[in-house]
């Protein structure tokens, strides 16, 4: 069973899910269950793709800038990382979530029943760019989004499917992200994602994608994985410009670097905070 309430000295929040109890679903071969915020945990292929710092940072970020949502959709949604986090962060919400790949999809719905999500988080198979995917008229308070990175050939790409599809554009670009959460956002919303700032024409991208949509750029804040680095990675926090007072419409708060480590390797005392405030081990 999984509902011990320690681990190393620190004590695990929030609530034991069934599968902490019961033990199920089980765990394949060739996958792996790995924790992901408190007793919550996110099945993933053992050779596949695999959660990362960026999933678990948007996560964070925009449950952190929009603590009162009701209603959550997650673009992309992969194996559920940045879902399962933000369900954690708020308990009650209801949640869609749509992904294209059907193992990543397998491996979602795996999870959310281990967690007991079941009744309030609708996992859906398809390109969120298909309008038959996400209804016109279903609005959201909060929209999260890890795009992937790069456009198809402008890197080496894996050899397994899931991971191309995680990290280059095969099915839609950050602005096609920003358009669509545009679309689906309930007056008010807000829309976080995760992006590349170096070199800085992938910001541009960014940019770009939030005026097309509609967008305003509300924050941003720089993460450098390594004190001493420049800052690979943003966070940004959008919403509709004309959901703004016409004086915040093209105006972006630029908040001070988050620092993954420290130059000596350890994890970074402020991201220690933010992890326990995601539930997962500082």
């Amino acid at each position: 069973m999984d509902n011990e309430p320690f681990f190393k000295g620190w004590a695990k929040p929030g609530p034991i899910p069934p599968g902490a109890i019961a033990g199920s679903p089980g765990v394949a071969e060739g996958e792996t269950l790995d924790a992901i915020s408190g007793h919550y945990r996110l099945f993933q292929l053992k050779n596949g793709h695999r959660f990362s710092t960026d999933d678990v940072l948007t996560a964070w970020y925009g449950t952190s800038w929009c603590p009162t949502a009701r209603t959550v959709l997650d673009l992309g949604s992969g194996i559920g990382a940045v879902g399962m986090i933000a369900a954690w962060r708020l308990p009650g919400a209801r949640f869609v979530t749509v992904e294209a790949q059907e193992d990543s999809v397998r491996l979602a719905r795996k999870s959310a029943a281990w967690n007991g999500l079941d009744g309030c988080y609708d996992i859906r198979l398809g390109d969120f760019r298909d309008e038959k995917v996400i209804s016109a008229d279903e609005r959201f308070d909060l929209v999260l989004g890890s795009p992937p990175y790069f456009p198809l050939g402008s890197g080496v790409e894996s050899e397994h499917p899931q991971k191309v599809a995680c990290r280059f554009e095969v099915r839609g670009n950050i602005a096609d992200y920003c358009a669509t959460a545009t679309r689906h956002l309930a007056h008010g919303g807000f829309f976080a994602c995760v992006f590349p700032i170096s070199p800085e024409e992938q910001e541009a991208r960014v940019a770009a994608g939030a005026k097309a949509a509609g967008l305003t750029l509300v924050r941003r804040r720089p993460i450098i994985l390594r004190e001493g680095e420049r800052p690979l990675l943003g966070l940004f926090g959008m919403m509709r410009a004309e959901d703004l007072p016409e004086r915040m419409r093209n105006q972006t708060w630029s908040e001070p670097p988050l620092i993954i480590r420290a130059r000596d390797g350890s994890v970074h005392p402020e991201y220690s905070a933010v992890k326990l405030s995601f539930g997962f081990p500082p």
